[in-house]
């Protein structure tokens, strides 16, 4: 019986908030790995990026379009992850927040990191998978090397769920 248990946990399927954590997960390896057709995949019909600031980019070509310096990775790097994720009793949307990291490379050359937070708005489509609707952070801080190693300690962490 405890044998028939433990396969049993280790082929379920994780829970939505769980799936929600290894989405985010992957969508931000996407951009790590410059890899802007997965990137797309992520990303609703309607989704809306920059949902908190003045200038929302609407649907996936805009979105594309502004995130094309930050998914080339050459002056712009950009990596988060998520730290808290949260269902509706449905099922069917998500909020996963968390920290992220921003290193600019500027003309002269040197390279200034900055740290903040990110929220996203998670959608089950009706085929199962979790697609980006809502997107947004703040305008960070400058990173310290506190806050860099503490970030790059928690990167692909496991769902807390599946600990």
């Amino acid at each position: 019986i405890l044998l028939a248990a433990l396969l049993m946990t280790s082929t379920a399927t994780p829970s939505p908030a769980c799936q929600v954590w290894q989405r985010e997960q992957a969508f931000a390896r996407s951009v790590r790995e410059h890899d802007a057709a997965a990137f797309r995949r992520f990303l609703a019909a309607d989704s809306v990026f920059n949902a908190n600031g003045e200038h929302p980019q609407h649907g996936p070509a805009a979105i594309m379009q502004a995130w094309a310096p930050i998914i080339d990775g050459k002056t712009i790097q950009l990596d988060w992850q998520p730290a808290h994720v949260v269902t509706s009793a449905d099922g069917r949307l998500a909020l996963s927040s968390g920290p992220y990291v921003m290193t600019t490379t500027g003309k002269d050359g040197r390279t200034h990191a900055v740290t903040g937070r990110f929220a996203t708005t998670w959608r089950r489509g009706r085929d199962g998978a979790w697609r980006v609707q809502f997107d947004g952070g703040d305008d960070g801080r400058p990173a310290d090397a506190a806050a860099l190693a503490a970030f790059a300690r928690h990167r692909d962490a496991p769902c807390p769920e599946a600990r």
